[in-house]
């Protein structure tokens, strides 16, 4: 598949999801990103934003099997990746599959389960394969997790660890609407809602071709120097007990080729790494006192210190 056709299919999928949700074009352009790379993302918004909406709009936007898994304190991690369970009649042990056995998955509030459930999706989102009773089962490809919490409540919830916040390739926000948005959005739901006529506008199998078109974007050696300075620069400061690892790092780069290739270009300029390091960093830092306004300073200051490389990132 070529760039353009890549940017062909991001904007249909983008005029699908602009037949539910209003706005948001920047927010709906980093999650279609995060889907090309091959990651996955963490909406993290107070509830009646659009978040769920979002998710299953993208979901049927896209011609694949979509799950949704409700998380609450009583989930079990068996619930997530299935069981082996003895059949009577078969004289046998069967495998049931569980939620996670899907292409696109919607991880509702998944910070009301407990730690040990919500490590239940660490190897599935990390290694695209469930492990149970020692046997390995490959997911089906493509495989995106969109999961949701609300930052505001803290009763009945379990913040996410380390590990599992490390991978989720963006964490961002939707935030509220404009008022003129938010008197469309009534008038677009006062009768029926508009996502039940939402048809597929991509297969399957073109998202992958397009996973794989995002790997042969353009990434100029100097612009990797920059994307090491600045994470690096992540772990040097005082306040900082936690900075970016080499996966945030490689998490940046494929972000930023995703971006580049739903952009309709074959390369990545220092822009993208600009524009889009809040969004793949915030979440991968733990400074003492844990304020997240401080974290996205720190990574303003970090921008604005470190020089910008300048060539031609066109390639050969």
């Amino acid at each position: 598949m070529e760039i353009a056709e890549v940017k062909q299919r991001a904007d249909a999928i983008r005029g699908n999801i602009g037949k539910v949700i209003i706005g948001k074009t920047d927010e709906i352009d980093l999650i279609l990103s995060a889907l090309f790379a091959g990651g996955h993302v963490l909406l993290d918004d107070v509830p009646g934003t659009g978040k769920t909406m979002l998710a299953k709009t993208l979901a049927k936007s896209i011609d694949c099997a979509f799950g949704r898994i409700q998380f609450t304190p009583d989930l079990l991690p068996t619930d997530l990746t299935g069981i082996n369970y003895f059949n009577q009649k078969t004289s046998d042990f069967v495998f049931r599959k569980g939620a996670l056995f899907t292409n696109i998955l919607l991880a509702d509030e998944i910070n009301r389960a407990t730690p040990r459930t919500q490590s239940g999706l660490l190897e599935s989102m990390e290694e695209k394969q469930i492990t149970v009773d020692g046997r390995t089962y490959t997911l089906d490809a493509p495989y995106f997790v969109i999961a949701t919490q609300n930052p505001i409540e803290t009763q009945g919830t379990y913040p996410l660890p380390e590990a599992q916040l490390d991978r989720f390739l963006i964490r961002l926000s939707l935030g509220y609407p404009t008022s003129a948005e938010t008197a469309d959005v009534i008038k677009r739901f006062l009768h029926d809602s508009p996502l039940e006529t939402i048809k597929p506008v991509c297969q399957a199998t073109d998202l992958l071709e397009i996973q794989e078109t995002v790997k042969t974007v353009y990434v100029h050696d100097e612009l990797l120097a920059y994307i090491v300075k600045l994470t690096e620069s992540t772990r040097a400061a005082d306040s900082v007990v936690l900075g970016v690892s080499t996966r945030g790092a490689i998490a940046l780069t494929n972000l930023c080729r995703a971006y580049a290739a739903l952009s309709g270009r074959a390369y990545v300029l220092p822009d993208d790494i600009q524009l889009l390091l809040p969004y793949a960093y915030t979440h991968r830092i733990i400074i003492r006192g844990n304020q997240a306004g401080h974290v996205a300073q720190m990574l303003r200051d970090i921008l604005a210190e470190i020089k910008v490389p300048s060539e031609n990132y066109r390639g050969a």
